[in-house]
């Protein structure tokens, strides 16, 4: 199953493979299992997926080098797979000070991937932070540059902020698309279903990360479960996660990190099927059901909107109620706490709140927010 990828015209699998979760041996997320991994990738290529995308740091040990990822694909793109995929790596915007290193990194990047042009280049994980400074130092023109010397093919970039800083990077640039967040969880959440209309409308191909939350939408609580066996829905979680998000007819490739061939198999089977606007009324009553049960079991009523941010202490401040709701809607999940140490090394932990209480009087929810963020300490740090 394939569809268009916006103004770019190619067409590209519906499932795309990604390289953030191969299977590792021991605990080393650098050691990358290639017994596993390089049949995995090539047979889901032999099934037509045809987009693998990765990025500098995917497995890794920090931000600030490149990790295991890339080189790898490299190595599991060999034998004459590679020229039968569409390529997706990532420029590490964090690093970037100058239009140099711009360069810089997408010139190692190409010998990692021992590649002579990356098809869809991405600007990683685009935010406020990391915005103005990109801006300043020339990424529009880097980019054109890219683009005109045969480096890469296509420029996007993937994003993890605010609906109004989605819009306003949207229109900065003549992108071919853009990679977001997006689940039944998460419609609301960063750019959320507004903003994947938004890009969709000016033309954007949308590639969805993140459609079965890190996973969470797969090992579904007891509760949960019993919803959909009640209401005789004999789909997997995995797979009903994932036809709610190839619904959207705005969406052209979902990525998925697969870890085991197994996954692999079940998510080429259910991408087979991928039609947009192909869900029934009782998959869609089922799907409201488990939002409500999820709604439930959130601990603090953060709706995302900002409006207590900036923080003077440099703290994210949603982003905290966010992994902080996750681990009690999932039962403790380990992700939760993954996901808040990533917003940490981005932003201030909770921990850093001096508790000036600026927060709380911009708070349409009437949250209190310094208290809150004491429990986020105690749970995360």
């Amino acid at each position: 199953m394939y569809r268009k990828y916006g103004k770019t015209n190619e067409m590209v699998s519906v499932l795309g493979f990604g390289c953030m979760r191969l299977p590792i041996i021991g605990s080393d997320p650098t050691n990358i299992d290639e017994g596993k991994a390089i049949p995995m990738i090539r047979d889901a290529i032999d099934a037509g997926v045809n987009y693998v995308d990765t990025a500098y740091p995917y497995h890794g040990t920090g931000f600030t080098q490149g990790g295991a990822s890339e080189p790898f694909v490299a190595k599991a793109l060999k034998d004459g797979y590679r020229e039968r995929v569409k390529l997706a790596t990532k420029l590490p915007s964090w690093l970037i000070k100058t239009r140099a290193d711009m360069d810089k990194y997408l010139n190692e990047q190409l010998e990692r991937l021992e590649t002579e042009v990356i098809d869809f280049y991405l600007v990683h994980a685009l935010n406020k932070g990391v915005w103005p400074i990109l801006k300043e130092a020339g990424i529009n023109e880097f980019l054109a540059q890219a683009i005109q010397d045969g480096r890469i093919r296509y420029a996007g970039f993937s994003f993890h902020d605010q609906l109004g800083l989605f819009k306003e990077i949207v229109d900065c640039y003549d992108w071919s698309f853009c990679q977001i967040q997006y689940n039944y969880l998460d419609e609301d959440f960063q750019a959320g279903t507004e903003g994947l209309e938004y890009a969709a409308q000016r033309g954007l191909g949308i590639a969805i990360m993140e459609p079965l939350r890190g996973g969470n939408l797969v090992r579904l609580p007891t509760g949960a479960r019993a919803i959909m066996e009640q209401a005789g829905v004999k789909r997997t979680p995995a797979e009903l996660a994932l036809r709610w998000v190839w619904n959207h007819p705005e969406v052209s490739v979902v990525l998925s990190g697969m870890t085991e061939m197994d996954q692999v198999s079940e998510n080429i089977r259910v991408a087979q099927e991928a039609e947009a606007n192909s869900l029934t009324a009782k998959e869609t009553a089922v799907i409201e059901e488990i939002k409500k049960f999820f709604k439930e079991r959130i601990k603090v009523n953060c709706t995302a909107c900002s409006y207590c941010m900036p923080c003077p202490s440099g703290l994210n401040i949603p982003t905290c109620f966010a992994a902080y709701n996750d681990y009690w809607i999932f039962d403790g999940t380990p992700e939760a706490k993954q996901r808040y140490e990533i917003s940490s090394r981005i932003a201030a932990p909770a921990s850093k709140c001096v508790e000036c209480g600026e927060c709380e009087s911009h708070c349409p929810q009437a949250i209190a927010i310094r208290e809150e963020l004491k429990h986020v300490k105690e749970l995360f740090e």
